[in-house]
């Protein structure tokens, strides 16, 4: 059986002599045993700054990256359907994409429709979204699975920000709205181009969880008046819309009510059907269909007079207008903003995951642009904003599409019903459209999230509370600000007040770990070692000191090993997990560096990064701690000091003159083998400083193996 040692000072491991600017950091008085040390490779800063600095390296790899592009891969890239087109296999991936196609298709007629009423405009105009943007996504989006057009969340930021500025029945209405798909699609577009997609991942998923929950309570509540037969207030507020409502309880009408809640009823039972039963996958999709071909059939046959219809409708294709009323363009900005995050977060987080479930990868960038593209083209043909929903996706995806040309089908679909199916919309009650908006939101009342962050997470529950009370309460826009605000307080507060560990030594290893999660590890008198699992930088460089301060005075000494000394020698800084380092740190190193002087304390860095060690040189941290303080391993650094706070510790002797004259060997051997006991056993955690003249060395195992 061979036995390898956790300690180094196991004779069995190869060992060189501590370097002498080790020795300076020891103390002459140190035992002059050899330990290993791993040499620690100090930069050269001379060589460094030679480095290309960082503008310069990007530039040079985005120009190498330019140069081995081809012209079929810069046509791949700005034309992504040519990814598809080029490998598209007729026989296995055309009928998928047809019935997925045409599946799509039928639901988004109605839902068109619906969704336009919601943001307060003409069923024309949600029929036009669904038309010009589907066709100009199939060519320049990255997605095969995505199926854009207006959705619920979009259509009411919509109605609740025009609604301020002009009466929906007015045509300035309309206009805003298509200037607003104009602005979305170029804020999009400059946000592709620049790759500022990343920002929006400061949001986190609790806030748009909270965010989607308000909104649909708020939508279906905003759908009421088409069910109850009289109008209220139109308001993106739960307390207006519900004190509106009760005020008209007086004008309540029972047709569209009855009508409304049995068509509501049917689309829910089809769609939970849809989801559960695989054999019954088709009704989900063809649930806003039923809705529509019912309702108008009840209608035919009993003429009610108390149930409101859609009204004509223009047939035919839009006509090209650039879109006018620009001077509005300033107050529509934040909204543009708003709903380009919705957007970004809706659209591209259900195709990347459509893309991993389907085996491709997707470009943020390029999925983003394609994005921008489909509304500034829809805009110059009287879309308002467009999207990626989430049903219809799930539907294309879940009807086997393979292919972008499943949404060149769904668009045909609404091409043919502009052109010929107009006239048969006149008929539709506008309780089976609202009916249609309400089965669709109901599923954006997130409930189980709640549930799953009050026990994984309390603080992204609250988080999730925050924003969906405050939208409630106090408006989409506001509720979104705080949100947001709330999120980015959350990651401020976490960045400021980083993890901080006191690191402890495992038995029988030279592994140290946080001595909170391995109460086992144990730590030395006269040690503090700490390990920060962040950059330190200028938010977060205070709290790091006074934790500093805390554990030099505070420290627990409960499974602390060594010499029984009073105070703290040494500092171990842990420095593997910090990945920067600002000016700020430096200037408090160094400040901390005096402020431990005085006291007679030292600093040691253990594992830094080839960054941060630049950085400290450049500040000149290194000299002034000096090189031999730095190591490549804690157990080192720990090996150097525990050496220098046993010296430390035994009390000088008077010298006996006539011992000198008269040395006795045995006496000078007996002292040698007990300081290499005392040190061996100092390593290996026993708590004697000195050991008894008949105990052997024991150090600990750190791994047997059979030889």
């Amino acid at each position: 059986m061979e036995i390898t040692f956790a300690s180094s000072s196991s004779r069995d491991l190869p060992t060189i002599s501590v370097s002498s600017s080790s020795s300076s950091l020891l103390g002459s008085s140190m035992p002059t045993r050899p330990v290993k040390i791993i040499p620690l490779q100090h930069p050269n800063t001379t060589t460094s700054s030679s480095l290309n600095p960082l503008p310069r390296a990007l530039l040079s790899r985005w120009t190498a990256k330019v140069k081995r592009t081809t012209l079929v891969q810069w046509i791949d890239t700005f034309l992504p359907c040519c990814r598809w087109i080029k490998t598209y296999k007729w026989r296995e991936y055309f009928q998928p994409d047809l019935m997925a196609g045409l599946t799509v298709g039928i639901m988004l007629v109605p839902q068109a429709m619906s969704y336009a009423k919601l943001a307060g405009l003409h069923p024309i105009y949600g029929l036009y979204t669904g038309f010009i943007p589907i066709f100009v996504y199939a060519i320049f989006g990255s997605s095969r699975q995505l199926a854009i057009g207006p959705v619920a969340l979009v259509s009411l930021l919509v109605s609740n920000v025009l609604g301020g500025i002009v009466n929906s029945s007015d045509e300035l209405y309309t206009e805003l709205a298509i200037i607003l798909a104009f602005m979305v699609g170029i804020l999009e577009c400059i946000m592709a181009l620049l790759r500022l997609g990343w920002l929006i991942r400061f949001i986190s998923h609790s806030v748009i969880s909270g965010f989607s929950t308000a909104s649909a309570i708020v939508i279906a509540l905003s759908q009421a008046k088409y069910f109850l037969g009289y109008d209220i207030v139109r308001s993106s507020k739960i307390v207006p819309l519900i004190k509106s409502i009760i005020s008209g309880a007086h004008k309540f009408s029972w047709p569209p009510f009855v009508m409304g809640s049995c068509i509501l009823a049917i689309l829910l039972v089809m769609k939970h059907l849809g989801k559960s039963t695989k054999q019954f996958r088709f009704l989900r999709a063809a649930g806003p269909l039923t809705a529509v071909v019912l309702g108008t059939l009840l209608v035919k046959m009993f003429h009610p007079s108390s149930i409101s219809l859609v009204g004509e409708i223009p047939q035919g294709l839009p006509s090209f207008s650039f879109p006018k009323k620009f001077e509005y363009a300033k107050s529509l900005i934040p909204t543009a903003m708003l709903i380009t995050g919705v957007a970004i977060l809706e659209s591209v987080g259900i195709a990347k995951a459509l893309a991993a479930k389907n085996g491709y990868e997707l470009d943020s960038s390029q999925e983003l642009f394609g994005l921008g593209l489909a509304n500034i083209m829809g805009s110059l043909f009287s879309a308002y904003p467009s999207t990626g929903s989430f049903s219809r996706s799930a539907v294309n995806n879940e009807s086997g599409a393979k292919t972008g040309l499943s949404g060149v089908v769904a668009g045909i679909i609404m091409c043919c019903s502009l052109l010929f199916l107009t006239p048969l919309f006149e008929y539709i009650p506008q309780c089976a459209l609202a009916a249609i908006v309400i089965s669709a939101v109901m599923g954006l009342v997130d409930y189980d999230e709640a549930i799953f962050l009050w026990r994984v997470d309390k603080k992204d529950f609250v988080l999730w509370l925050i924003t969906s009370t405050t939208t409630l309460f106090l408006g989409i826009e506001i509720g979104v600000l705080v949100g947001v605000g709330a999120s980015l307080a959350f990651v401020i507060h976490e960045s400021a007040n980083p993890h901080i560990a006191v690191l402890g030594r495992l038995p029988g290893t030279t592994v140290y770990r946080n001595i909170e999660q391995y109460p086992e590890a144990y730590t030395y008198n006269g040690i503090v070692i700490v390990r920060v699992d962040a950059p330190i930088y200028f938010a977060n460089i205070s709290f790091i000191k006074d934790r500093l301060r805390e554990y030099e005075v505070d420290a627990d000494k409960s499974s602390r090993r060594g010499p029984e000394v009073e105070k703290i020698y040494f500092v171990i800084l842990e420095m593997s997990p910090i990945t920067y380092i600002d000016s700020s740190a430096v200037q408090a190193l160094k400040d901390l560096h005096q402020e431990y002087k005085s006291r007679d304390i030292q600093i040691c860095i253990s594992n830094p990064n080839r960054d941060v060690l630049l950085t400290l040189t450049k500040a000149g941290i290194v000299e002034l701690l000096g090189k031999e303080r730095y190591f490549v391993r804690v157990h080192d650094a720990v090996q150097v000091c525990l050496q220098h706070v046993q010296s430390s510790s035994q009390s000088p002797k008077k010298p006996d003159p006539s011992a000198e004259d008269k040395p006795r060997i045995f006496k000078r051997l007996s002292k040698q083998r007990e300081e290499d006991l005392s040190i061996a056993e100092l390593e290996s955690g026993d708590n004697k400083t000195s050991a008894p003249k008949h105990t052997k060395p024991h150090l600990e195992p750190l791994l047997s193996r059979k030889s």
